[in-house]
């Protein structure tokens, strides 16, 4: 048995006694991370109006995306619960990811801000394809791209972990380093 010199038991908060939110984030933002963005096409609001928009892009930024499995390729994005995409990938299970590199600070940002203007507008500048499988937004210059199909969803405290079926993955772009997350900001390796 492993002798603690601490409490670990839960307290009402989720949190083990003596962990805080402020501490907890303090000491993952010391986890250097990638940048990815996600993506995904929202069907149209009302599918029977002739007048409501099609289609709409969706992106949201990510730094909590990893590798799963290789046989069969798997991903995982963790998405926090009740989020635009997280509710868009309850009922599209189609999404893609671009992962950013060093020269996309600009794009990870846009994509990140709270409060932000519509996502159509956040895509009107910037360079991107269709996929083939997803029909979903491809950034230019993307150090990699891999598209996805949810083969999963798991409840995981205020987050949900969604696990995709890669469908494609290309490496468009060989030129650059990753960008990169360490401690709550944008980093460059180097």
């Amino acid at each position: 048995m492993l002798n603690t010199p601490f409490p670990t038991t839960p307290t009402a908060s989720g949190h083990a006694e003596g962990v805080s939110n402020d501490e907890f984030r303090a000491a993952l933002s010391r986890l250097a991370a990638g940048v990815v963005l996600v993506t995904a096409q929202e069907p149209p609001l009302d599918p029977d109006d002739p007048t409501a928009p099609g289609v709409e892009d969706v992106g949201m930024t990510a730094t909590s995306f990893m590798s799963v499995s290789l046989d069969p390729p798997l991903v995982l994005v963790s998405l926090r619960e009740g989020s635009r995409m997280d509710d868009l990938l309850a009922e599209q299970p189609l999404w893609a990811v671009s992962v950013l590199a060093e020269s996309q600070r600009h794009i990870a940002g846009r994509f990140a801000m709270r409060g932000r203007i519509s996502d159509r507008l956040l895509f009107e500048d910037i360079p991107y394809t269709r996929g083939e499988a997803t029909n979903a937004p491809l950034v230019g210059g993307a150090l990699a791209t891999l598209e996805c199909r949810t083969e999963q969803r798991v409840a995981a405290g205020d987050h949900t972990l969604v696990i995709g079926r890669v469908l494609t993955a290309r490496v468009p772009s060989a030129e650059g380093g990753p960008l990169t997350y360490f401690r709550g900001r944008y980093r460059q390796l180097g």
